[in-house]
């Protein structure tokens, strides 16, 4: 079956109330109408951390994502997610509006891979309410509104850090970020992203639902920048 149908199956399944949302959140009454939320997260994944991840899953990969070959990447953009004060949309549109190979190729330098650029654009892309164009015009904004630590651009060695200290280097570099406002994503021992709420204007907002969620462990890794 292709990924197609499984994603017209799902948000079918979405659409008639057959998958359980957590239990912890309640539903939007707004549910996936497309342009209709709160606020977006900007997700910024580690690269490093993906790239070792998905190494140790599939050792022998023929492919590997175009993001883990030769080239550094440091903080790559994950996607840029519409919200609700509870919940998220996702699959608003079933099929998505195509995308033009164009704009998949502009958007590989914030986002180095078109498998991810066509997966965000399908699942929350649309939520927007915005056209292709529109939409990455957007991740591109939220993406300039941020300013990432210095002291994590170019990390030559394995870096063992806390959440917090992840968070209050995040807050520090970039004035009007609370730490209401971000959250650290992690796995059992490396740290995977960083999560950063934006109103719909790009500015810094807070968001208790995104930081309750995130990661409590005690210390992370943060793999080198490939190339280190």
């Amino acid at each position: 079956m292709t990924r197609w149908l499984w994603t017209v199956i799902f948000a079918a399944w979405v659409g008639l109330g057959l998958v359980a949302a957590s239990p912890t959140v309640a539903q939007d009454q707004r549910q996936n109408e497309p342009g209709k939320f709160d606020y977006y997260v900007l997700a910024l994944s580690w690269s490093p951390s993906y790239c070792e991840a998905s190494e140790e899953r599939r050792p022998e990969q023929r492919r590997p994502d175009p993001q883990c070959g030769p080239r550094p990447y440091s903080f790559v953009v994950h996607g840029l997610w519409p919200q609700y004060e509870n919940g998220f949309p996702e699959y608003c549109q079933v099929p998505a509006p195509r995308l033009n190979r164009d704009i998949v190729a502009a958007m590989l330098d914030l986002m180095p891979s078109p498998r991810l650029v066509f997966r965000q654009w399908d699942r929350h892309g649309v939520c927007s309410g915005l056209p292709p164009s529109g939409y990455f015009e957007a991740v591109r904004k939220a993406r300039a509104t941020i300013k990432i630590p210095a002291e994590f651009i170019d990390l030559k060695a394995p870096l063992t850090v806390t959440p917090a200290e992840v968070e209050d280097a995040f807050v520090k570099a970039n004035p009007g970020l609370a730490l209401e406002g971000i959250a650290v994503r992690c796995d059992k021992r490396r740290l995977r992203e960083v999560r950063i709420c934006l109103t719909r204007e790009f500015q810094f907002q807070g968001c208790p639902e995104v930081d309750r969620r995130s990661c409590r462990r005690e210390s992370l890794t943060m793999p080198p920048v490939r190339g280190g």
